[in-house]
């Protein structure tokens, strides 16, 4: 965006912002700047009257009855229609239901299943750890084995007996992106299928799965979605890959007909056989309030300007040259997430300095102070105050 940064020229960027009504959609807390939505998302304003009226009419009056009254069991999958559209999907292709390691875990299993003469997963030491656990349990159950490599081996690595790629799309420390078209054809060129997860991408970065020919997503719905602490997951499948996977942890729900009861397993047709567990109601709940925050909102307009918010910070932090403070995510918009992360030797001080301050970041060590720049909430003034007591409170360590 380009320095010197005045004050009264952020305020004329907050003037023009597009997505300056969407901030009245959510309960910030007064006098907190609150930059860790890529942890945890702020509260929309819908979701505690959502869960509230839930709670006190549809179980506290309706009970049991709620579940058809409240259309509870169809809520896996309507809600997973209104994420569709932020990841570029289309409707039937999205579920809402476990976590992202259960919904990974069951993903690889499926596409290991479909391929029996390939017994590679395969995935990038730099990717989220939990990722890797739940890819090296699935890989080990199916007689196959996780190989991990370093990201720039990627292309190298994909021979002819990897079944499946798992990497997620935004780094969790640093925020950098691997390219999703450039890496799914790669995949697909090896006779691979192609697994994202998207939990820093959601809500906050272009993912095109339908343009890009992604085969398989995951993602957490409690970050930039907003859905609330420990809010399910959704996953993906392309619809046309639906009635050839198979789910590897079947469950009632994901029955032909569930309520049939019947003592063998035949699978839904669709996005509904990756269903396994009755669902979580008011979880479910809160997440679809929480999306309201999207109704009208463009995901390319959140993307154009989280980059701007972020190209705010950086700008900030080199004009202020501190010792010791540096930019760690790349400066290219097209391998940059929507998160600034900085490297200092003291992070954990700097992270704790500024939040006694009321700029509220995360630490990811053992040198990174993590900045989210959830554009639907965050103005250009709040990333500015927050990059000037981030700066200043590095000046004094």
């Amino acid at each position: 965006m380009g320095g010197p940064w005045t004050l009264e020229r952020i305020r004329e960027l907050d003037e023009t912002d597009p997505l300056a009504e969407v901030r009245r959609r959510f309960e910030l807390p007064h006098g907190i700047l609150y930059l860790d939505g890529n942890s945890l998302g702020a509260l929309a304003c819908g979701v505690a009257p959502r869960v509230r009226a839930v709670v006190e009419d549809e179980w506290g009056v309706g009970l049991a009855g709620s579940w058809v009254t409240g259309a509870w069991m169809e809520a896996p999958a309507r809600v997973g229609n209104r994420i569709a559209p932020l990841i570029g999907a289309r409707e039937g292709e999205v579920l809402v239901a476990d976590t992202t390691s259960i919904a990974l875990a069951k993903l690889v299993g499926a596409a290991l299943d479909a391929q029996p003469d390939r017994h590679v997963v395969l995935s990038t030491s730099d990717n989220f750890p939990s990722d890797l656990y739940a890819a090296a349990a699935a890989a080990a159950r199916a007689g196959a084995t996780l190989e991990v490599v370093d990201r720039h081996g990627l292309q190298a690595a994909l021979t002819g007996d990897v079944a499946v790629v798992c990497l997620t799309h935004v780094d969790f420390r640093t925020g950098a992106l691997h390219p999703i078209p450039d890496v799914t054809r790669a995949a697909h060129d090896a006779g691979a299928l192609m697994l994202w997860d998207l939990c820093h991408s959601a809500g906050a970065v272009p993912v095109d799965c339908e343009e890009n020919g992604v085969d398989l997503a995951v993602g957490c719905s409690y970050k930039y979605l907003n859905g609330g602490p420990g809010a399910p997951s959704f996953l993906y499948v392309r619809r046309s890959l639906q009635d050839r996977l198979d789910n590897p942890l079947p469950g009632w729900l994901g029955h032909d007909a569930p309520f049939n009861f019947e003592p063998v397993y035949r699978p839904a047709a669709g996005i509904a056989r990756f269903l396994t567990s009755t669902p979580p109601v008011l979880q479910l709940a809160a997440l679809d309030a929480a999306l309201d925050a999207f109704e009208g909102v463009a995901i390319g307009a959140v993307r154009q300007k989280s980059l701007a918010l972020s190209d705010l910070f950086i700008d900030l932090v080199d004009e202020a040259d501190v010792p010791g403070l540096e930019v760690a995510s790349p400066r290219p918009h097209d391998r940059r997430g929507s998160q600034v992360s900085l490297r200092h030797p003291m992070a954990g001080e700097v992270v704790a300095a500024a939040a006694d301050r009321a700029v509220i970041g995360d630490l990811r060590p053992p040198d990174i102070c993590r900045f989210g720049l959830a554009a639907p909430y965050l103005s250009f003034e709040d990333v500015y105050r927050a990059a000037a007591t981030v700066i200043e409170v590095a000046r004094t360590l």
